[in-house]
C-alpha cells in the first residue's frame, strides 16, 4: 500500500469510527468513506519559498462569521494549468505548522465550495514540500458546527487542481 493510500485509509477509519471526527453521530453511522481524486504525481512539488518580510498578524474570515488571526510566512510559485501562480503559506506563530488554505477551479463543483487546505512541510535544504494529493476539506465541509478559515483572495486561482479530497456527499442527502 502506498503512503497516500495508507493515509487515506487511516483518515476514513478516523472519520467513520472516532467520536472526535467532524461527522455527527448520524453521519458516522452512514459513512462510506471520503472521495478522492486519483493520485496526481504532477501535484507533488518541491518549491523554494520566498519569506515574507512583514509578518504582522492578519485576520482571515471564518465560515461562521468572525475572524481568526495568522501570519503570512512565505510565498511559493506553483505552475498549475500551464500558468505560474503565487500562493501564500501561513503560520499562526513561529512554532506552528505551515498551512496553505486555497481555492481552485474545482471549488463548488468537484470540491468544497469554500476551498481546501494543505499542510506544507519544510525540508532540510530550506525548500518546501507541497503535495496537493493530501489536500483536504476543512471540517466545516462535513458539519456546520465547525468554523473554518476561508482561503484569502491571494490563494484563489482559476485553474483546477484535481488532486486530494473531493466534495463530501452524505449518503442521506
Amino acid at each position: 500500500m502506498s503512503p497516500l493510500s495508507q493515509f487515506r485509509s487511516e483518515k476514513n477509519a478516523y472519520f467513520g469510527n472516532d467520536s472526535a471526527s467532524p461527522l455527527t453521530d448520524g453521519q458516522r453511522e452512514r459513512f462510506n468513506g471520503l472521495s478522492y481524486f486519483d493520485e496526481a504525481p504532477q501535484f507533488a512539488l518541491r518549491l523554494t519559498p520566498s519569506l515574507v518580510e512583514n509578518t504582522t498578524e492578519i485576520e482571515i474570515p471564518l465560515s461562521t462569521g468572525g475572524v481568526t488571526s495568522t501570519h503570512r510566512w512565505a510565498t511559493v510559485i506553483v505552475e498549475i494549468g500551464g500558468k505560474q501562480e503565487t500562493l501564500t503559506v501561513f503560520r499562526e506563530d513561529e512554532y506552528a505548522p505551515l498551512f496553505l488554505p486555497f481555492r481552485d477551479g474545482t471549488a463548488g463543483d468537484e470540491t468544497h465550495a469554500v476551498g481546501r487546505y494543505l499542510e506544507v512541510h519544510p525540508l532540510e535544504d530550506g525548500n518546501l514540500w507541497l503535495d496537493f494529493n493530501y489536500a483536504y476539506n476543512p471540517f466545516c465541509a462535513y458539519n456546520d458546527n465547525w468554523a473554518c478559515p476561508i482561503p484569502p483572495p491571494e490563494n484563489r486561482i482559476a485553474a483546477p487542481i484535481r488532486a486530494g479530497e473531493r466534495s463530501y456527499l452524505d449518503p442521506e442527502h
